[in-house]
């Protein structure tokens, strides 16, 4: 029987709880024609809602295709635009000829091609026969407003770990040549195709969209609200008795507060509890849960904070003992800061390392990884 707790890959139907109002928002948005964003930190579901609102666009009747790239792994932009446009070909062509028919057709006069031998060994639909240059890439980013204007179809394309982009060779000049092919197909009333930008990474997503205000009214930015609390317990308890299982639900309470309702956490958590018991569980069982997904995770949080200055750690040392304002001689003194000078650039360090955010008009700290919160807390800064 399927575990009703799944933790590695995004969840659709029944799995999927809660955010009734964020579906509803979302499908609005993407049957409008709008291009979204949405950036929140890993294990919170973004995928989820995306593919849960898409599924429900398809039942109620909508006609679309949609395709889907990871930015993960793309360090130039000559890779972003090979990736993008097999996956856009993809959606409407599935053979080698049909591959050269839509290369031939629409990529005409760039120094992209379709080579059957690359084909044939390692896949690629799109090949080059010289350097590409900035005509080439946009001729690109145009082929998907193209083929859904053409074929009279609606296309979504997702575009995962989108803050990775501003990674490549020219971050920048990639962002200002989609913005330019994007007002082309605003002007030319092109509402048929739309991107989904997907971002894990917080603070990289918000220096990409906020601070340097790229793609400015051009995309919505769409922020996922916290499932509720009694929404999960329904859940777990649900899929506790579905397998003959019992489990309190103060204590299943309690470990949602624990992950802060993220559900990656909570469903690993929930799926490592029911592998270790039988009938009624019991607290222990929920203690032994919690040691073995603190093990699974402590190589990784023991990286992290390795890879942090002495001062970082202070600071963050600080924010674990409840401080939120940094640069009073106090707070200073008690954890050898230096400077209120010093405390910005930690603050900035801090979050380029996506540890954490500041949010809100006062510039509370947030841990974006409420496991690593709890590590930090019960065993790193235990005896400190």
């Amino acid at each position: 029987m399927d575990s009703p707790f799944l933790y590695n890959k995004y969840v659709t139907g029944q799995h999927f709880i809660g955010r009734k109002e964020d579906c509803a928002i979302l499908a609005n948005l993407l049957s409008q024609g709008e291009n979204v964003v949405l950036w929140e930190p890993v294990g919170t579901g973004k995928k989820s809602i995306v593919h849960q609102v898409l599924t429900k666009m398809k039942v109620s009747g909508a006609r679309f295709v949609t395709g889907e790239i990871t930015a993960l792994d793309i360090r130039s932009n000559e890779a972003l635009a090979r990736r993008l446009g097999s996956a856009v070909i993809r959606l409407v062509a599935s053979t080698p000829d049909e591959y050269a028919q839509v290369v031939s057709k629409y990529l005409s006069g760039t120094h992209f091609i379709f080579d059957p031998a690359a084909y044939s060994s390692s896949d690629a639909i799109l090949s080059t026969n010289w350097e590409i240059n900035d005509t080439d890439i946009k001729e690109v980013l145009r082929l998907p407003y193209r083929l859904a204007e053409d074929r009279h179809e609606k296309f979504f394309l997702i575009i995962d770990e989108f803050q990775n982009l501003d990674l490549t060779d020219d971050g920048e000049k990639l962002f200002k040549l989609m913005e330019e092919v994007i007002d082309e197909g605003r002007q030319a009333g092109n509402k048929n195709f739309s991107y989904i930008f997907l971002g894990s990474m917080y603070n990289a997503m918000r220096d990409i969209f906020v601070r340097r205000h790229f793609f400015y009214r051009r995309v919505e930015h769409f922020s996922l609200s916290k499932v509720d609390e009694r929404e999960i317990v329904e859940h777990i308890i649900k899929g506790f008795l579905a397998s003959g299982k019992v489990i309190d639900r103060d204590l299943i309470g309690g470990a949602c507060r624990l992950f802060k309702c993220n559900l990656f956490y909570i469903n690993h958590f929930t799926s490592i509890c029911d592998s270790l018991s039988k009938g009624y569980i019991m607290e222990p069982v929920l203690l032994e849960a919690l040691d073995t997904i603190i093990s699974i995770h402590r190589g990784r949080f023991i990286a992290t904070m390795n890879d942090l200055t002495t001062f970082q750690v202070s600071l963050l040392k600080a924010i674990i003992d409840g401080y939120t304002k940094f640069s009073t001689a106090e707070v200073i003194r008690k954890y050898s800061l230096n400077s209120s000078a010093n405390v910005r650039r930690l603050k900035d360090a801090l979050m380029k390392k996506e540890i954490l955010t500041f949010v809100g008009d006062d510039e509370r700290p947030v841990i974006f990884d409420p496991l690593f919160e709890y590590w930090l807390k019960n065993t790193y800064f235990k005896n400190n």
